[in-house]
Order: C-alpha cells, then sequence, then structure tokens
C-alpha cells in the first residue's frame, strides 16, 4: 500500500500538470477571442473610415473623416458605422484567440529553450514570441480579413453577406484573391505583432520592479497596451496601407487595371499618387487614435479574463 501511495503521489504532479498546461491553452483560447471581439467593436467606425481612406484617392484630413461619417450615417443610417463588423467579428475571434493562445505557447517554448526557469523572457524571444503568434494566427484566418476590407469599401447592394462576398469573389477574380496582399500582410504582421506583444509586456515587467507589485492595476495595463499599440502599428503601417489596396482593388471603381499587380507595383502607384508620406502614411494619425484604443481594450480585456477565468476555476476546485 505504501508502495502505490507513492507511486501516486510521484504520478501526480505530471498529471496535474498536464491538466493545468490544456487549461492554460483553453483560457488562452477564450480569454483572447473575447478580447479582440471587444476591441474591434470599439473601434469599427474608425476603423471603416480608415480603410476607406487608405483604398481611395481623397485626402486625408480630421475634417475630411467627420464629413465621411456625418455623410455615411444620413445617407446609410447610424449601424452602417459599423458595415463589415460581422466579418470583422467572424475573423478578428479566431484570430485574437489564435494570436493570444499562440503567443502564451511560443513564451513557454522559448522559455524552456532559453532556460528562464519561470522568469520574464529576455528582450530577443520576447520579440520572437510576439512576432511568431501574428504569423501563425494571419495565416490561419487571412481570407476573412480581406473579406472584411471588401465589406467596409463597398455599398450594401454589391455584397448582401460574408459568404456572398466569398463565393462572387472566388467566381469573378479566383480563388488566389481571397489571399491578395497576404505578403505585406505578413511583412508587416513581423513588426506589428512582435513590437506590440514586446512592448507591452516589457511595461509589465518594468512596471513590476519598479513598483514591486506583481500585476498592475487595470488602467495601467490600459495604458500599456495604448503604448504598445501605438508602437507596433506606427512601424508596420505603410505595409497596412498597400496591403488594404491590394485587398480591395479588385472591386473599386477604376482600379481593375491594377488587379493583378503585385507588392513593389501597388507600392510604386500608391507613391505616384500621394507621395511617399501621403500615400504610404495616408491616415496614420487616425490610427494613432484608434490604434492605441484597439491595442490597450485588447491587451487588458484579455488579461483580465485571464484573471477571471483563473479565479473562477480556482472556486470550482476549492468546492469540490
Amino acid at each position: 500500500m505504501e508502495n502505490v501511495a507513492k507511486n501516486s503521489r510521484e504520478n501526480a504532479p505530471a498529471e496535474v500538470k498536464e491538466v493545468r498546461g490544456n487549461r492554460h491553452i483553453v483560457n488562452s483560447f477564450i480569454s483572447g477571442a473575447i478580447a479582440g471581439a471587444v476591441a474591434k467593436t470599439v473601434v469599427a467606425p474608425l476603423d471603416r473610415t480608415k480603410i476607406i481612406f487608405q483604398v481611395s484617392s481623397s485626402r486625408f484630413s480630421a475634417k475630411e473623416v467627420v464629413k465621411l461619417l456625418y455623410r455615411t450615417y444620413r445617407t446609410e443610417g447610424f449601424f452602417s458605422l459599423w458595415r463589415g463588423n460581422s466579418a470583422t467579428m467572424v475573423r478578428v475571434i479566431p484570430y485574437a484567440a489564435l494570436q493570444f493562445s499562440a503567443h502564451e505557447q511560443y513564451k513557454q517554448m522559448l522559455g524552456i529553450y532559453f532556460e528562464t526557469s519561470g522568469r520574464p523572457l529576455p528582450p530577443f524571444p520576447r520579440l520572437l514570441a510576439g512576432a511568431m503568434a501574428g504569423i501563425t494566427a494571419t495565416t490561419l484566418t487571412y481570407p476573412l480579413d480581406l473579406v472584411r476590407a471588401r465589406m467596409a469599401v463597398t455599398p450594401k447592394e454589391m455584397y448582401s453577406n460574408i459568404l456572398h462576398v466569398f463565393i462572387r469573389t472566388s467566381r469573378d477574380e479566383g480563388l488566389k484573391t481571397l489571399y491578395s496582399g497576404f505578403v505585406p500582410t505578413i511583412l508587416g504582421v513581423i513588426p506589428y505583432a512582435g513590437l506590440s506583444f514586446f512592448t507591452y509586456e516589457t511595461c509589465k515587467k518594468v512596471h513590476s520592479e519598479y513598483t514591486k507589485r506583481p500585476q498592475p492595476y487595470a488602467h495601467e495595463r490600459l495604458l500599456f497596451g495604448a503604448f504598445a499599440g501605438l508602437i507596433g502599428q506606427s512601424a508596420s503601417y505603410p505595409l497596412d496601407v498597400v496591403r488594404r489596396r491590394m485587398q480591395t482593388v479588385g472591386v473599386l471603381a477604376g482600379t481593375k487595371a491594377h488587379k493583378c499587380d503585385g507588392l513593389v507595383e501597388t507600392i510604386g502607384r500608391i507613391v505616384r499618387e500621394g507621395g511617399l508620406v501621403g500615400g504610404l502614411y495616408k491616415g496614420l494619425s487616425m490610427n494613432w487614435i484608434k490604434g492605441p484604443i484597439a491595442v490597450g481594450t485588447s491587451f487588458t480585456t484579455f488579461d483580465l479574463m485571464q484573471i477571471l477565468l483563473h479565479k473562477i476555476q480556482t472556486h470550482d476546485a476549492l468546492r469540490r
């Protein structure tokens, strides 16, 4: 009997570790999905407006943004400001869930490789974990991002729903169109996701060392996330403009001649039309408002959901 009890005690830690590891993956997946949905819904009107300016030749200014929002509201109704948000939710929920859960797993894998033993990752693997998480999520959900962009810039009469976008795009332009703009997206997501996660994790690490508190308050998380979003989106913004143009060029009036343009040709055309700054950085000032709000909300929601799920599971375990 003593041997059996001894064996049970020796085997228990491995089993408990496996259960906790699986639970952590599920928690990260759920928390990431909720975080992405909340963040994107909050900034959806600004996001749609930004995409419209990115893919058009109209001059960007704060006054023009307000006029566009008001004109959209008057002609299409209040909820039209969220047009394409259903497609965003279909895309962002799996995207954010995959990105956050992948980030947690990459951090764990890199922690083992760099032998950090529970300590925060060094700077380079911290950056690498974020970039790898972004690449993983983007590759698996990219066609949904293209659908969202097309619904955002087209009138309601053109596409009736998300499935209609897939069917019409595949039929009229070919299946490969669903991955139009994929190369600049991947090139952009490496600095965006890498720097966003790196900056947020670094802010939390510095905060912990300075205040001696293990966890920041909610408003501090929001501030760290906003700063992370500002850094990440500023670094990757030109490639965001390029991918939006490549995603929507086949459905905008007067652009069908450029339908098959690649990355270099698209960049050249944008620069010719709007100049280096006015073309590739068009709408960046709006992103400095939208981006920090979205990323800050996303990171904060993810962390708070993780804490909430952990408390619920701990409470249930104690009741048993």
